[in-house]
């Protein structure tokens, strides 16, 4: 069916009225007439956006909608890993429920593209990944979701680690991840070996998680590099946080971003506290940057509430940003800048002032913002919104529909 939204301001221009037909905008201009049947969406005089992306979720984890508990992780990935390792069994509700009630909550705040971690271990098994994928059938017709088979406890401290991340492939795992090489295993060759290995074995794209700092986190974002040069991996790779970025010196960030950009490896971020990420660095040396919230208050954090309105605030505070073209060049990096993540085919942004998915034959993908401006709607993170997947309305005013 058709649909036509009323009086919306595609990135804050210009009121006007907007035609989705086939899961595409069909065409824009003033009082355009409804075809026979069209849904008529009344726009209000809201900022039309593309939807947001979530390219960095871990849904296996979440626990909003419980009741709030005191944080009783210690420092370090691998304390932190095994404090959830502790509490996730022991919670008010199964992984699979509170990942449904959190998905659906992302998409009612205007997330219809999302790529989520799915814990996969020797402790776990494949019950997180399982979870998951029942979200994602639940709001299959809502979001459009890929799952990352995530080894958050390495490949080589405890036996049976690849073969368990092999088994999520083979379950419907549509990503492989990876984390500190050299951090948390100790040995980056095998670490990478395992995880490009399966990558080509099943011909799925990477996501390694990197929170390795300054020149330790350097040396494995270039023997990731490396393998996606020597594999023909371009486009296909993801490097998650890549703290270690902001701390190098100017000649090897620049260096690196330079190597990112011609070898298309991607980043998703999170908008972390402490040195920011280069964003205009990376959008001028070609590097698709995405954003996502992480976790979800969960075992390893406080934080999260499902809103990536409210992450875009986060990173263009954390950016340090204050100009209007900046904090939308977050809006863009959140929507159309983490689906090209999703999808290295997907137009990607050329510059700071590039706003795009919002011209004929894009896909209607989308969600409706109240504000004067889009750095007003980013300031303000009002409620009234309406979230438009595939060209159907999927949720209005925070509910889904």
């Amino acid at each position: 069916m058709s649909v036509v939204l009323r009086d919306v301001r595609p990135w804050g221009a210009q009121a006007t009225d907007v035609m989705l037909d086939g899961g595409a905008i069909a065409g824009m201009g003033a009082a355009l007439p409804a075809p026979p049947g069209a849904t008529e969406v009344a726009g209000r005089g809201r900022i039309l956006l593309p939807s947001f992306s979530d390219v960095h979720v871990h849904l296996d984890s979440t626990r909003l909608g419980l009741p709030f508990r005191p944080h009783t992780g210690s420092p370090g990935v691998w304390n932190m890993m095994l404090n959830d390792r502790q509490n996730w069994r022991n919670a008010e509700a199964t992984i699979a429920e509170r990942a449904t009630l959190t998905l659906g909550a992302m998409i009612e705040r205007g997330t219809t593209r999302v790529r989520s971690y799915a814990q996969v271990d020797v402790d776990a098994g494949l019950e997180r990944l399982e979870a998951v994928l029942a979200a994602k059938q639940e709001h299959r017709d809502r979001a459009d979701v890929d799952i990352i088979a995530f080894p958050q406890a390495g490949l080589l401290r405890e036996t049976g680690s690849p073969e368990i991340l092999e088994e999520a492939l083979k379950l419907g795992a549509d990503v492989v991840g990876g984390i500190d090489p050299c951090a948390l295993d100790r040995d980056p060759v095998r670490h990478l070996d395992i995880v490009f290995g399966l990558a080509e074995k099943y011909g799925v794209p990477i996501d390694i998680h990197l929170h390795e700092p300054g020149q330790l986190g350097l040396f494995s974002a270039e023997l990731i590099l490396e393998r996606t040069k020597a594999l023909g991996m371009q486009g296909l790779v993801t490097i998650s946080h890549g703290y270690g970025l902001a701390e190098l010196p100017a000649g090897q960030l620049q260096d690196l971003v330079d190597r990112m950009g011609a070898l298309d490896v991607s980043m998703a971020t999170v908008a972390p506290a402490g040195a920011p990420l280069p964003l205009q660095q990376l959008v001028a040396a070609g590097v698709r940057v995405g954003l996502g919230q992480d976790g979800q208050r969960d075992y390893w954090s406080p934080y999260g509430n499902a809103d990536m309105l409210d992450r875009t605030w986060q990173l263009a505070f954390t950016s340090r940003f204050r100009a209007d073209q900046l904090i939308e060049h977050c809006v863009a990096v959140a929507t159309i800048g983490g689906a090209a993540v999703l999808d290295p085919r997907a137009p990607r942004l050329g510059s700071v002032a590039d706003r795009p998915g919002l011209a004929v034959g894009d896909p209607a993908h989308l969600v409706l913002v109240s504000g004067d401006s889009v750095t007003a709607a980013v300031m303000d993170r009002l409620p009234d919104r309406t979230v438009i997947h595939r060209g159907t309305v999927v949720a209005d005013n925070l509910a889904l529909v």
